[in-house]
Formats: structure tokens, C-alpha cells, sequence
């Protein structure tokens, strides 16, 4: 039976956080006793300690040293995100105390990509000092980022959850719609194109249930069009620009920022293809109630600084 959470809390200590990573990385007591400053008794006590604290065996002992179990890998994996989040917390404390600097980690929907990283680039012009992390995902999975305290904060929208009221949130900018293709597309020269001329083609879009997804279908759905089945579903910027460069014949629903991105440096074409629906908003998103710190609060109101 695994220990109730204050009693890990209570029995783990941060070197044998490190321990267990150093075990992960070299499947040996010896090694890893060495790289952590521990003699290999001292070691094997400490991982009988930590197993003792979780309740159940996190190696398997074999010929070739220790290998992780699945709880193992598991254990191991969240130790490497204390560490890091560990690091981080450093780091921000050096920004803090030089009174510039920091950290902020900002989550982003693929659309809002190119709003979020022009206003980082300004940003770390005027704050050298300063780390960003930005991650790219959906608004479900950027929420639960926020929840965990994983991010400091995130350009998506609240609309998907069910709980919007624990978020602060700002609207930020209008989301307007493009669909892009390969610069080789057999549309590519048309003046003006009809959702009628492009459902053939393979499509590239978000899945199921994301906004953007819905609008689509909408789309299809209000001229009297099956909406396609056969479908390539991704998040990624890159990932859809890949698919449009690798075929000539796919089409892809994006945002009006990262269309004239690609479109600028010649990796992608805009179709003229006029949407009736409207877009959500992107939404600048934090914890409710949640002060931010130093770094975070740089970067927000540079964002909010751009409100259209």
C-alpha cells in the first residue's frame, strides 16, 4: 500500500531525489554512489530508505545492475522534474535578487504563436537577463499546465473548460482564420476558392471538440457539405507545415498570424477562401488570484500592451 502523500513528503529528501536520477541514468549502485558523494553502502541504504517511503520496490536486481520497474521509471522521471523545477526556482531567485531577470514559463495555442513569441523577442531585448519557456499545446492541456503550477501563464481559451471562473482571465486579441497549402497547390493561382472546391483535398486541422475544429465543421455543416472523414490531426505549427510541404495537395485550417508567417517566408500559401463563422478570442490566462512574480508579470503586460 503506497504511504499517504505527508508521509513521502515528510521521508524524502532531495539527495536521494538525486540518487534515484543518477540510478536511472547508470543502472549501477557503484556508479550512481559516486556521482551523488555516497559510499555504496551508504547508497544501497539510502534507495532501501526510498523504497520504504513509497511503499514498494522501484528496481529489479539483476545481473547487468538495477533496472527501474515501472513505478521506477515513474518515480524516476517526476525526481528529474524536481530537480529541474529546483534549478528554476535558482534561477529566478538570482533574477529576483539583481532586480532584474527571472524566469516565466508561457503556454501558447498554436494561432497565438506568433503574438506570444514577438512579444517575448521584444521583451528579452530589453530584458537580457530574463529565461522564457513557452509551450505549444491545446487550451485543455495548457489549463491543466496552469492547474499544476507548471505555467506561469497562457495565451488559449477558457471556453473549453467547464470550470472557467478559477482563472483570470483577459481577452486579448480577435482570432481570424486562414487556410493554407502547399506553395504548389493546384488552387494556389485562384482569386477566389469555395469550401465546395477544397473538401476533396486532405485536410490538416485540430481535433475533435477544439474551437477552431468546430468552426470547420460549421463551415461544411451550413453548405450542406459532409465534412471530411479522413482527417490529419495535429497541434503542431511544425507539424502541419511538414504535412503541407511533404504533399502539394493537402489544405490546412490556421490562424491568420501563422498563415502570413508561412506565407511570408515562402513555406506556404494562403487560399482565397472567405469563412463566415467567427473566431473565439484568445485569452491571456493565470491562476486565479494567483500573484505573479516579476518575470511573469514583464511578459504580461507587454502582452496585455498589445490588446487589438
Amino acid at each position: 500500500m503506497i504511504p499517504p502523500l505527508q508521509s513521502i513528503i515528510s521521508r524524502l529528501h532531495v539527495k536521494q531525489l538525486r540518487l534515484l536520477v543518477a540510478l536511472g541514468e547508470h543502472g549501477s549502485l557503484l556508479k550512481a554512489s559516486q556521482q551523488v558523494a555516497l559510499t555504496q553502502p551508504g547508497a544501497s541504504k539510502a534507495l532501501q530508505e526510498i523504497e520504504t517511503t513509497f511503499g514498494t520496490p522501484l528496481f529489479v536486481r539483476t545481473n547487468r545492475g538495477l533496472e527501474p520497474n515501472a513505478v521506477g521509471h515513474c518515480v524516476i522521471r517526476y525526481a528529474h522534474l524536481i530537480q529541474t523545477d529546483l534549478a528554476h526556482l535558482r534561477e529566478e531567485i538570482v533574477g529576483v535578487l539583481r532586480g532584474q531577470g527571472g524566469r516565466v514559463a508561457a503556454g501558447v495555442i498554436m494561432g497565438a504563436v506568433p503574438l506570444l513569441t514577438n512579444a517575448v523577442s521584444v521583451l528579452v531585448g530589453r530584458q537580457p537577463d530574463l529565461s522564457v519557456e513557452i509551450v505549444e499545446d491545446t487550451s485543455a492541456a495548457l489549463l491543466a499546465q496552469i492547474d499544476a503550477g507548471r505555467l506561469d501563464l497562457a495565451i488559449c481559451r477558457t471556453s473549453i473548460t467547464q470550470a472557467p471562473q478559477v482563472y483570470d482571465s483577459v481577452r486579448l486579441q480577435e482570432e481570424t482564420l486562414a487556410v493554407i497549402a502547399n506553395v504548389g497547390h493546384p488552387l494556389r493561382r485562384a482569386k477566389k476558392v469555395t469550401l465546395h472546391e477544397l473538401a476533396p483535398y486532405r485536410w490538416v486541422m485540430y481535433r475533435a471538440n477544439m474551437p477552431m475544429r468546430v468552426l470547420l465543421e460549421g463551415e461544411f455543416r451550413n453548405c450542406g457539405i459532409r465534412f471530411p472523414q479522413h482527417l490529419l490531426e495535429t497541434t503542431s505549427a511544425f507539424a502541419t507545415l511538414a504535412l503541407l510541404q511533404a504533399n502539394p495537395s493537402f489544405v490546412a485550417l490556421v490562424s491568420i498570424e501563422v498563415a502570413q508567417f508561412f506565407a511570408h517566408h515562402e513555406m506556404s500559401c494562403i487560399l482565397p477562401l472567405a469563412l463566415t463563422s467567427q473566431s473565439e478570442p484568445y485569452e491571456l490566462v493565470t491562476r486565479k488570484g494567483a500573484p505573479a512574480q516579476p518575470a511573469a508579470k514583464l511578459l504580461i503586460d507587454e502582452l496585455l500592451s498589445r490588446r487589438s
